[in-house]
């Protein structure tokens, strides 16, 4: 195929902006073929059936950005850095990498990343690197969101959630808005058949007019940071007002006896005053619940990240489980993934044999260690310290932990000072400027890649994306770096992997046989599997699909724990059979393919608890839930605002993007602030203002907006990037989020940050 043709044609590819990841067919520029000139939906893409917003058309910004990366750096004494060949960069790094784990330990090499939005196929085989070096201890973004939540669930049920918005009855959202953020397949179309239909009702929980709130029957406006006391009201209106299904929970649930008395002494009223939404409104939206057929419930990173995060993760459960909405059409379900990005009940959870699991801690904090991931607000405080158990050496993949993660100024300096630093990424971000070495990646449409935010029910999709253009001379995608790793570390020989090479050219049914054959009888093998598959089985595969071996390990380990799902989704015959025709399904549609077909009340097999019984009570939430009557919500009146750092906005987006010159508008990121509060402070639309938390001070210019509340202000997401646009100059546009947040401000528990939650001081700039 010439130039031409391929920019005439469609390409099938999906969006990398959102965890939805939506179908696309992208079109070349018929004039500089490696720039994308036109998008669209795919209609053949099984989930997302030819919707998408308006953000995949910003893609060509992130695909043909100036500061990408296309040789391995090395960081010169001077903090220069200079282009070696691939060869001296893996040889050096392992060297370097091997002397750390064989003086320290291999607990003192940190893993962080590994993926990002649509970006998990890589992060799959760096497993094989932390095993070379014995690295025990990760963590992602995950850990800046959801652990809280992953924590409850894995008390309360054991298992992976997500809400039936499609069907449901009553669809309440917290801290989310979904019109931006989505979080749901085909979000816009939904909401709008919501809000059209008089016999459904839309409940949005939020400080802020959103979009979604705008749409809204019922808007609890609470005071920004009292999710806790608005969600603890409604449960406990449920429980007053007899309002709960308990027969329901007599068969599916232990623990009422336990919670129903706390739930009955909540001081409505008060509660309703310390989240300022009227107490009327409160029971309104809490009988709306209680006689709804069917509700869905979704938090988000409003919620997530802000005051009492845990505690409003396992209120807002309390909420839908008291009144019976789960494993029927339009509640909650339990879903099955194609591959599990973490284990919910993993140092949380409660198992069906021996009760409650022990905890992992942290080596120098002694945080607790959720779904195999390190609270990020302390990775500086396992760093920063004389702690003979201290991280030592970082391999940060597909992340930006100095700009994304709190506290900018304390991760420079934790980064700085350690031993080694590795960076494998497309650009020169922020934390690869403190590398030690910088190996560079194709982008996300220069390879093979999926997500595994696979999270649709009663039909689950899975989309191994196809290349779209060429990687450029001098990138090597990720799971050929962490091969080349494990291999100079001497972990994994030509001798060990040979006569598996042999087995994969006669054809998957011979390479099945000998593959499980020296899994059981040699241990390299079983140790370095996502490698092993890579060189083994990777080159036999169709179009240079070598990095999707290992999704044929996950076909087959899929097909054996969920044989009903995938019978149902059509993969049929023995096992093996089953799973080979799933794998065939993968690699030949480019617009992905249903994996898993479930009923409703397959949900229930799935709460891994004694009986399959959805545990109410949780001791620390329980102590929680009393002191909201005891300990309420403090303002600090040198700093009279709350922040939300990190507002979705139509004209934010991924920090991947990271050329600002998408921006057809409000291009510097405005603050927004509530029109009294301007006029309070004598501010004006589009008025510059000095913007100070304790930990940082920025120069922003204001919006003015009645969204907010007095009180409250905001900034957008993905601004405050330093860009290269090629000339050697850095240009930032907009606020960097986290030079103001800081790293102690962070959930009890979980260790989520309080972005959303940030006590700040504004004063005009004269």
């Amino acid at each position: 195929m010439n130039e031409t043709e391929k920019s005439s044609q469609w390409h099938k590819t999906a969006c990398i902006l959102c965890s939805l990841n939506c179908g696309i067919e992208v079109q070349l520029d018929e004039n500089e073929p490696r720039h994308i000139a036109r998008i669209r939906g795919d209609k053949a893409h099984p989930i997302s059936r030819g919707y998408t917003c308006e953000k995949p058309q910003r893609l060509d910004f992130y695909q043909n950005a100036a500061d990408r990366l296309t040789s391995p750096l090395r960081r010169r004494p001077d903090g220069t850095f200079e282009p070696i060949d691939w060869e001296t960069a893996i040889a050096e790094i392992a060297d370097k990498l091997g002397l750390i784990r064989d003086e320290h330990g291999g607990e003192s090499i940190f893993y962080y990343g590994g993926g990002g939005q649509a970006n998990h196929l890589g992060g799959t085989y760096a497993d094989s690197v932390l095993k070379a070096l014995g690295s025990k201890f990760r963590s992602n973004a995950l850990a800046q969101e959801k652990t809280g939540e992953f924590w409850v669930q894995g008390k309360m049920m054991g298992t992976g959630m997500h809400s039936d918005f499609e069907h449901c009855e009553v669809a309440i959202f917290i801290g989310k808005n979904p019109w931006q953020s989505h979080g749901f397949n085909r979000a816009r179309v939904i909401l709008r058949q919501i809000a059209k239909d008089p016999d459904r009702s839309l409940i949005v929980i939020d400080p802020r007019r959103s979009e979604t709130a705008e749409l809204a029957d019922y808007h609890l406006a609470i005071i920004p940071g009292t999710d806790a006391w608005c969600l603890a009201a409604l449960a406990g209106i449920l429980v007053q007002e007899n309002l709960i299904a308990r027969d329901w929970l007599a068969e599916h649930a232990t623990g009422l006896d336990q919670i129903e008395p706390l739930l009955a002494s909540i001081p409505v009223a008060g509660y309703a005053e310390a989240c300022g939404v009227p107490e009327d409104l409160l029971r309104a939206a809490a009988r709306r619940i209680a006689q709804a057929k069917s509700v869905s419930m979704m938090e988000d990173l409003g919620m997530q990240m802000s005051i009492h995060s845990t505690l409003s993760s396992y209120l807002q459960r309390m909420i839908w489980l008291l009144t019976g909405n789960f494993g029927r059409p339009g509640t909650n379900y339990a879903l099955v993934p194609f591959v599990a990005l973490n284990l919910l009940n993993k140092g949380a959870g409660i198992s069906r044999e021996s009760g409650e699991k022990p905890e992992k801690r942290s080596p120098v904090a002694g945080a607790r260690i959720i779904s195999g991931l390190v609270p990020c607000n302390i990775i500086p405080d396992e760093i920063l310290t004389d702690h003979p158990r201290r991280y030592r050496a970082m391999i940060v993949e597909s992340a930006n932990p100095v700009h994304s993660l709190a506290d900018s100024q304390r991760m420079r300096e934790a980064l700085g000072s350690l031993d080694l630093l590795v960076v494998i990424d497309v650009a020169m971000t922020e934390t690869a400027r403190l590398a030690s070495y910088v190996l560079p990646a194709p982008t996300q449409y220069e390879k093979y890649e999926a997500s595994y935010f696979n999270i649709e029910f009663p039909q689950n999709g899975f989309h191994l994306r196809r290349p779209v253009f060429d990687s450029p001379p001098g990138t090597l995608p990720e799971p050929e770096i962490h091969a080349r790793i494990v291999e100079a570390l001497g972990e994994l020989t030509d001798e060990d992997i040979a006569p598996l090479k042999a087995a994969a050219q006669q054809g998957r049914p011979v390479f099945a046989r000998e593959f499980m054959n020296a899994m059981a009888t040699n241990p390299v093998i079983a140790k370095f599997a996502p490698v092993v598959l890579y060189r083994t089985l990777g080159p036999t595969l169709p179009n240079g699909a070598a990095s999707a071996a290992v999704l044929w390990a996950a076909c087959h380990l899929f097909v054996q724990a969920n044989p009903l799902s995938a019978r149902r989704a059509g993969f049929t015959g023995d096992q093996f059979t089953a799973a080979e025709s799933l794998f065939d399904a993968i690699l030949d549609n480019p617009s992905g393919v249903i994996f898993a077909k479930d009923e409703y009340e397959d949900s229930w097999s799935r709460v891994r608890l004694p009986d399959n019984k959805i545990n109410l009570a949780i001791p620390e939430m329980i102590a929680e839930t009393q002191k909201l009557a005891t300990e309420p919500l403090q303002r600090n009146p040198d700093y009279p605002f709350v922040l939300s750092a990190g507002e979705r906005r139509s004209e934010s987006a991924n920090t991947i993007i990271r050329n600002p010159d998408w921006r057809k508008k409000s291009h510097a990121g405005l603050l927004h602030i509530h029109p009294q509060d301007a006029a309070n402070l004598g501010l004006k639309a589009d008025d510059s203002a000095r913007l100070s938390t304790r930990r940082g001070s920025a120069d922003v210019v204001i919006e003015i907006t009645d969204t907010l509340q007095p009180g409250h202000l905001s900034l957008p997401n993905g601004l405050g990037l330093d860009y290269d646009a090629g000339d050697g100059v850095i240009m930032r546009v907009g606020v960097s989020l986290n030079e103001l947040t800081a790293s102690e401000d962070r959930d009890f528990l979980a260790g989520t940050p309080w972005h959303k939650h940030v006590p700040a001081r504004l004063e005009p700039l004269k």
